[in-house]
């Protein structure tokens, strides 16, 4: 790992509280940023060594058919989190399938504008212990959601997603399977969630599902490239295999004698397993907990509708380990190159919202070796308490490809996400000391007040953040500026909440987070409206997002612009509503938007800073400049947020 600046004696000066760059840190403790006291980074759980060369990575996985119900107030016993809030326990990295998720049309329409309450309650539930969410996908009532440690982000790479129709002959959603892959520390992993066809009778269909599902996925790019060519896949959902043979009196007297053993044997899945080429190699622990369906809603009890149907394990985790001997490995080393152990496999009986009862693995990951070099290295002062302090300097590995659409997120500890942030900055690369570069944030866009922070580098190439900081402190005093502004705003608009209105200058990249960003936008999509550019919130689109915004569309590329002043300083503002002259609305705008909760408008500049006239008509949205918001958006055909 790279240790002190070629520069020598050249020292970042006191105003700014810079130190110099990371100092080499033991093997397998991952440096990623180095604050003014050169100190090495708390070191993680995945971090710790069991021998010389064989670190560990602790990883949750779970299933739950939540039969379209709400979610429940609390799920922190399901994801197995320490009851203090302690980070040093748990896994580092958590994946979610969830199937039947309520996707009712007037439903499915509220979570287009809106993140789903299942993915929010596990965001809210995770963000406390330093989990963000990697990535999700969703089709139709199949959600997969994956987490991990924020530290443990620079590390994880190429994450891509797919999903494949298996309901009606492939033309619906209802049924078939969503996947997250991803490098991870260099080893490649997928996590699959699939919800296969139900009843006794339907055995060879969830096999000839999964083979579909098996032969469809494919992902682009170098690596593993089908779902079983990872050196890991974690299969897991409501797989509906069903118990043969025994009758609903035999299967219950077993349940209650705990003589489940006599059941395994007629369990369709584990006879599947020695019949069905598909499934070689495939491992699940001993099912030593109650069959998870089918219950009485709000109960433990086994069905007691007039069906009776016959108590099954339903909900299963399974894991395949790339053999040594099946081609070479997606990260191009040699055989051993990983061990799984599982630690736990059980259901969660405490909750009742759905017919199935949640099901919950927990494995260790064993590498024989590991890549924990970041690709970006972070320094920042230990705290900022004059805006000047704001500079962040970082140093870029030369096998990074820096892309012109990445930047750099200033993010409260317990962000729920990489583009959660407070405040961005576009790396614009202004080189400072050979490959040492620094980019400062406006004193506009820093929060005020006091509060723990932390900083990372956001690559559009790998859609996640490949380097981050400790967290360190802000503690900057509200401006009275800034305190008269926001009372000019909150006057000036007496109808209209001032957070759901925001006027941007024809030459600002700031979507103005300020208050607005710590939570979501929840904007509705609508038609534009003359001489505006709306930008609603909308679900993360399958693909690279380019956007630090949550949840952004894709419009045409316009090219960024470069040439404005402190055009590499973010911003997150408010604008103050009620401006006149170049500011004035074209009459064709409404002047009452409360049916539009949550609508972000931007002014349109029709020649570059002139002003409207009476009869002049706003010109295409496309005259904007860019924001991190709406650089994905206008990028690929869409309304950004």
């Amino acid at each position: 790992m790279e240790g002190q600046s070629d520069s020598g004696s050249r020292r970042p000066g006191t105003r700014a509280g810079l130190g110099p760059l990371p100092v080499p840190v033991p093997h397998g403790v991952s440096q990623t940023g180095a604050p003014s006291k050169v100190r090495p980074l708390k070191p993680s759980p995945s971090s710790l060594i069991l021998g010389p060369t064989h670190p560990h990575a602790p990883i949750t996985v779970v299933t739950w058919n939540v039969g379209t119900a709400m979610p429940p107030d609390d799920v922190t016993s399901l994801l197995h989190l320490g009851s203090g809030g302690d980070d040093s326990d748990g896994a580092d990295m958590i994946a979610i399938g969830l199937q039947e998720v309520n996707s009712m049309i007037n439903k499915r329409l509220k979570d287009a504008l809106f993140t789903d309450q299942w993915s929010e309650l596990f965001m809210d539930a995770l963000a406390p212990f330093n989990f963000v969410l990697v990535s999700t996908v969703r089709m139709q009532g199949v959600i997969l959601l994956l987490f991990a440690k924020y530290y443990h982000l620079p590390f994880l790479r190429d994450v891509q997603t797919d999903c494949t129709r298996t309901g009606l002959g492939g033309y619906w959603g209802n049924k078939g399977g969503v996947s997250v892959r991803l490098a991870a520390f260099g080893h490649m992993l997928c996590f699959l969630n699939c919800h296969l066809p139900a009843h006794m009778d339907k055995a060879e269909q969830r096999k000839d599902n999964f083979q579909t599902i098996l032969s469809l996925q494919q992902f682009p790019g170098p690596g593993a490239h089908g779902i079983l060519d990872h050196d890991l896949v974690f299969w897991f959902g409501d797989l509906n295999f069903r118990i043969e043979s025994y009758d609903l009196h035999f299967v219950k007297f077993a349940i209650d004698s705990d003589q489940l053993h006599q059941l395994w044997e007629k369990d369709q899945l584990n006879m599947a397993k020695n019949t069905w080429p598909i499934l070689k190699g495939f491992q699940e622990g001993p099912l030593n907990f109650a069959p998870t369906f089918k219950f009485d809603v709000g109960t433990n009890k086994y069905d007691t509708s007039a069906k009776k149907r016959k108590p099954a394990w339903t909900d299963r985790i399974l894991w395949k380990v790339k053999a040594p001997g099946v081609g070479p490995s997606p990260s191009g080393r040699e055989s051993h190159r990983l061990q799984v152990t599982q630690h736990s496999y059980r259901s969660h009986m405490e909750y009742t919202v759905s017919d199935h009862k949640p099901v919950a693995a927990q494995f260790v990951l064993q590498f024989a070796y590991r890549d924990d070099v970041p690709l970006v290295r972070l320094e920042v002062a230990d705290e900022w308490v004059r805006p000047e302090q704001a500079v962040v300097r970082y140093r870029i590995e030369t096998v990074f490809a820096r892309s012109s659409w990445d930047w750099i997120g200033l993010y409260r500890v317990g962000f729920r996400h990489c583009k959660d942030y407070v405040a961005y900055v576009w790396a614009k690369h202004e080189d400072v000391d050979g490959n040492i570069y620094q980019v400062t944030f406006s004193e506009e866009s820093l929060p005020k007040g006091h509060g723990d922070f932390i900083l990372g580098y956001y690559s559009h190439t790998h859609s996640i953040l490949i380097g981050v900081t400790e967290p360190f402190q802000i503690s900057l005093p509200a401006s009275e500026l800034a305190s008269s502004s926001t009372d000019r705003s909150s006057t000036s608009s007496e109808e209209e909440d001032d957070s759901t209105l925001e006027l941007l200058a024809p030459k600002s990249r700031s979507p103005s987070p300020g208050k607005s960003k710590r939570h979501r936008s929840r904007s509705p999509g609508l038609a534009r409206f003359p001489g505006l550019a709306l930008r609603p919130s909308s679900r993360e689109r399958r693909g690279a997002s380019r956007s630090p915004s949550p949840q952004s569309r894709r419009l045409p590329r316009v090219a960024p612009d470069r040439s404005s002043d402190g055009g590499s300083r973010g911003s997150s503002e408010e604008g103050p509503s009620g401006l006149s002259g170049p500011w004035a609305f074209p009459p064709s705008v409404p002047r009452s938007l409360g049916l539009l909760p949550a609508l972000r408008l931007e002014t349109v500049d029709p020649g570059g800073g002139g002003s409207w006239g009476p009869n002049q008509e706003a010109p295409a949205p496309s005259s904007l400049s860019t924001s991190p918001q709406g650089r994905q958006g206008l990028e690929e055909g869409g309304l950004g947020p």
